[in-house]
């Protein structure tokens, strides 16, 4: 068990490491726990989870990913590639005095948690996944699986690929379509069964059309949203969008490493609600083959996509569980 260290004040940093500057909020003193968020997130997305690591003795640090909030926003696509991310993360461990660290992730954090993981387990000891399970690398082309899917709609991951064309929809009103891209992922605002699925789009429409209107989730309070919005309107939406233009790339870069497990200790939590976990419940099914150091799994019944911060509570307990069973393994 860790020994409990007085929580500290959050400290708002940037380090420059791999090429690139990375802004990071740091709360805490103790074993490092790396917090990577996903898209359209911040470190922010975290701000629940840092006193609660602080207070029971970890050194809590949740970045901005490259291509948001304060971190640098490369242009080329190239530069948001899987591996690209993973030296960010190895490179901020190493800046901030330390040899290991526990990474976490959620949504494309979960991913780059996962691959920073299995390209660098001298580093990353241990990993916890939320909301995007495992999938080892390999399989078929992304663009050519996502290509397939929706029959006469198209889904949003290839509705990312073309530049410009999501900005265009997105930037003029940042403010409103996060907050309706929030509510259409969150459990207590999300479309029901016999309403259009928000993770598609109509042939000549928008994804923002299939989104709900004017209410927000229960998590998300107006002075959350403008943070939100804050940072997107001053970086713009490029920059988070590339991580989907650079999945092609990764499938290349990866190849070698087609079904390879991650063997650390992991921790797997995600929603019953969230599309991430019912499509991919072959992948949670997996976990005994693609994930053999896995310590718990959970899904949280009625919660939708944003784990950390619909359902902060019940994350903390179960996060700070499964790192005192870590800190006994490892």
């Amino acid at each position: 068990m860790n020994e409990r260290q007085p929580s500290a004040t959050p400290r708002h940093r940037t380090i420059e490491t791999s090429g690139v500057r990375l802004h990071l909020v740091e709360q805490g003193a103790g074993p490092l726990v790396l917090l990577v968020h996903g898209f359209p997130g911040s470190w922010y997305a975290w701000r629940h989870q840092l006193p609660a690591l602080a207070a029971a003795g970890y050194r809590a640090v949740a970045l901005d990913v490259r291509g948001y909030g304060r971190s640098s926003t490369p242009s080329a696509t190239d530069e948001y590639r899987m591996r690209a991310l993973v030296q960010d993360n190895v490179g901020l461990v190493h800046a901030l005095g330390e040899e290991t660290a526990v990474i976490v992730g959620h949504d494309w954090g979960s991913n780059i948690a996962a691959t920073s993981a299995l390209l660098h387990p001298e580093v990353f000891r241990a990993v916890g996944l939320m909301s995007v399970p495992y999938a080892p690398p390999g399989g078929p082309r992304p663009s050519d699986v996502f290509a397939g899917m929706g029959g006469d709609q198209e889904f949003y991951v290839s509705y990312f690929q073309e530049p410009g064309r999501a900005e265009a929809e997105i930037e003029p009103d940042v403010r409103g379509w996060l907050a309706g891209f929030y509510a259409a992922l969150s459990a207590d605002t999300m479309p029901g069964p016999h309403e259009p699925d928000p993770h598609f789009v109509a042939d000549g429409g928008t994804l923002r059309e299939r989104f709900p209107q004017g209410r927000l989730p229960s998590w998300l309070t107006e002075a959350d949203l403008d943070f939100y919005a804050g940072e997107f309107e001053r970086t713009g939406m490029t920059g988070a969008i590339n991580r989907y233009r650079a999945m092609d790339r990764d499938w290349e870069d990866l190849r070698r490493l087609d079904g390879s497990p991650v063997t650390q200790p992991s921790l797997f939590i995600g929603g019953t609600l969230d599309a991430s976990t019912t499509w991919m419940a072959d992948a949670i099914e997996a976990y005994p083959v693609t994930l053999p150091g896995l310590v718990s799994s959970h899904l949280l019944d009625g919660c939708g996509h944003w784990l950390p911060e619909e359902r902060p509570d019940e994350v903390n307990r179960l996060l700070l569980t499964w790192l005192e069973t870590v800190s006994e393994v490892v």
